[in-house]
């Protein structure tokens, strides 16, 4: 099983990350009724009151357990730290399914530290699943141990994405012609479902830090593997690709139009 660099963390810093996501997971569910203000960021994204409280929450939480860690988060400026470590923080990944009832919405939490991706959450409060690993400590659904599923062969192999919208033309040309099966169960879900062997890709052409901080830590504890479009193992670049691993090259080739070769 491939696992993500560095020595294994304390337990204690993987369950409270579970039990603090979880926390502001429940606590985005009193928004969750379809009347939610939705205001416009700079950006164009949408952003609720529910998004800003989880953030503070976790950000007041974080501080006062860890008072000299960074934390880095969508809706707020960063906090500096001294430690060496950063927490990085998406209250609501899938702001879009939030406000319209669609329970594919997560709540991401995030531990760097000096030897690299550490801690990983994706807290799913309107499903009740949370996916979560540490590294050295593997990945877990709800306490129960989970992997990727083991395959080789893209033909019926299935493929999430947030939107196929945001694909370039040729990217989503070249995915069309080829043969994965294509669906938008995307954003963190997307990933959720990779790390638990429900599905074998997740593809973001475009992302924020904060969307796949997580997912450097919990592919590679559930046996696959995460990088960006380049085939780096970043979660700065502003791409994302998770798959089970075995088929992450043909992916890559297929998404990019590049061979491995080619990316080296």
């Amino acid at each position: 099983m491939s696992r993500a660099g560095g020595p294994p963390v304390e337990e204690s810093l993987l369950s409270q990350a579970v039990h603090l996501a979880r926390q502001a997971g429940q606590l985005t569910l009193r928004w969750y009724d379809g009347t939610t203000e939705v205001m416009v960021k700079g950006d164009g994204s949408p952003v609720t009151e529910a998004d800003r409280a989880a953030e503070q929450f976790l950000r007041t939480e974080l501080s006062r357990r860890f008072p000299e860690d960074g934390i880095v988060g969508e809706e707020f400026d960063d906090t500096a730290g001294s430690s060496g470590r950063t927490w990085f923080i998406d209250p609501i990944d899938g702001t879009q399914s939030f406000i319209r009832r669609v329970p594919l919405f997560a709540t991401l939490l995030a531990l760097e530290d000096e030897h690299g991706a550490a801690v990983g959450v994706i807290d799913l409060p309107a499903l009740g699943e949370t996916v979560a690993a540490g590294r050295g400590r593997g990945c877990y659904l709800n306490e129960r141990a989970v992997s990727v599923r083991r395959r080789s062969d893209l033909d019926g192999a299935a493929l999430c994405t947030s939107g196929f919208d945001l694909l370039p033309q040729d990217m989503a040309e070249r995915l069309h012609a080829g043969p994965m099966i294509l669906r938008g169960w995307g954003d963190a879900y997307g990933y959720s479902l990779v790390a638990s062997g429900r599905v074998d890709a997740m593809l973001d052409p475009i992302v924020n830090t904060w969307d796949v901080a997580p997912m450097a830590v919990i592919l590679p504890e559930a046996g696959g593997r995460f990088t960006d479009l380049s085939g780096q193992p970043s979660f700065r670049s502003g791409t994302g690709l998770a798959t089970n691993g075995d088929l992450h090259d043909a992916v890559l080739e297929l998404v990019t139009g590049r061979s491995s070769a080619g990316r080296a």
